[in-house]
């Protein structure tokens, strides 16, 4: 029976019973799609590692029935997704945890991107550098990586994109993370502080708010948000602009909450590993490309794209770092590579480049 279908109110403790019974009756079917997944696990034979039993496209397969189901609600999709990415993470580390490495130290907004696209039933695995990230996961140490890739208010990592040029690594997955800036101090008092750590994206999304409220304050790059507040622990006139988790892990207060420039403020993450995975249904395929040098050679490169209608969400150019004025273009399209259209204009865009890279298929971001 649910809850709007009782013409009278129930008192409070039948209401408590039949929560108790939901509940009940929530546990047994949780263990039961635990039982059916280790059955997934037999099926496929004994294999290596969790790695071997991970499949991107089904999550986001299931994700996307979680969300369809949930049109009268009263939960949120992004509840609703939370708790069965939750229990498909449980799920999964029946066999082993996957291990992830990330941007650390602990608290920062890659760990965050870590736990919503993977869940907490996973070992992490923080590392100093983006591009320790990258060599974890081609030496095997790391089963996937997640790595920043743009700011809708400061743009491109370059850090990441450029990585993506040598390394052999895939792009499995993105993550989108709305990101809400906090100014952290010891004291908890705006008038004390004299200088402010941060990852200078993160000072950059900031960049109004602090010239407003803190125009004689320093600023101070460094590696991460994380590292900002691990610094900023430790003098009353310092502070950190990073995540509330940061603030918890390391014992300081939030002196002003919010204080992004933009409301809308999101990152975008992509998760890197060894190899491609099948098509999910609603997908994005990036590209790496480098052109020859002839006039109009840009344009004929993007032409068999267009003329599958195949639609492009993003260019972007980087130094290729061959040469003085040479580019390579990060190029993303809609669809899958294994989808014909996506397969035959890359087949045609590869015969008119200098070089072609696909960097990977994944899954578009749910939410």
């Amino acid at each position: 029976m649910n809850a709007s279908d009782s013409s009278a109110p129930l008192d409070l403790a039948q209401t408590r019973q039949r929560i108790d019974a939901i509940d009940r009756e929530i546990q047994q079917l949780i263990a039961e799609r635990a039982r059916w997944a280790q059955q997934v696990g037999k099926a496929k034979g004994e294999l290596k590692a969790a790695v071997d039993y991970y499949r991107p496209e089904r999550e986001a397969q299931v994700l996307r029935m979680v969300i369809d189901r949930n049109a009268g609600g009263p939960l949120s999709n992004e509840e609703m997704v939370r708790l069965f990415r939750e229990i498909m993470s449980a799920c999964l580390a029946q066999q082993e945890p996957l291990k992830i490495g990330f941007l650390g130290p602990e608290g920062t907004f890659s760990q965050q991107a870590v736990l919503k696209h993977f869940g907490h039933s996973i070992k992490g695995l923080p590392l100093a550098t983006i591009d320790e990230v990258f060599q974890e996961v081609a030496a095997g140490n790391a089963d996937f990586g997640v790595v920043p890739i743009e700011n809708s208010s400061e743009g491109t990592v370059n850090s990441s994109l450029d990585l993506f040029v040598t390394s052999p690594l895939k792009i499995c997955g993105e993550i989108e993370l709305r990101v809400h800036q906090h100014l952290l101090a010891r004291s908890g008092r705006l008038e004390d502080i004299e200088r402010v750590y941060s990852h200078p994206q993160s000072l950059g999304q900031c960049k109004a708010w602090l010239r407003a409220n803190l125009p004689k304050a320093e600023r101070i790059p460094v590696s991460s948000n994380a590292e900002a507040a691990r610094r900023a622990r430790n003098a009353d006139d310092a502070a950190a602009i990073a995540g509330e988790t940061a603030a918890h892990i390391y014992g300081l207060k939030v002196v002003s909450r919010s204080i992004e420039d933009r409301p809308d403020n999101t990152t975008r993450f992509f998760v890197i590993g060894r190899e491609l995975f099948p098509a999910s249904g609603h997908d994005k395929t990036s590209l790496l490309m480098s052109v020859k040098d002839k006039p109009g050679a840009l344009y004929e490169l993007l032409t068999p794209f267009a003329e599958q209608g195949l639609s492009m969400t993003k260019i972007e150019s980087r130094p290729a770092r061959t040469g003085k004025w040479e580019y390579v273009f990060f190029v993303e399209v809609e669809g899958h590579v294994e989808d014909p259209r996506m397969s035959g204009a890359i087949a045609a865009a590869a015969a008119r480049a200098a070089e072609l890279k696909v960097l990977g298929s994944y899954p578009v971001a749910l939410l």
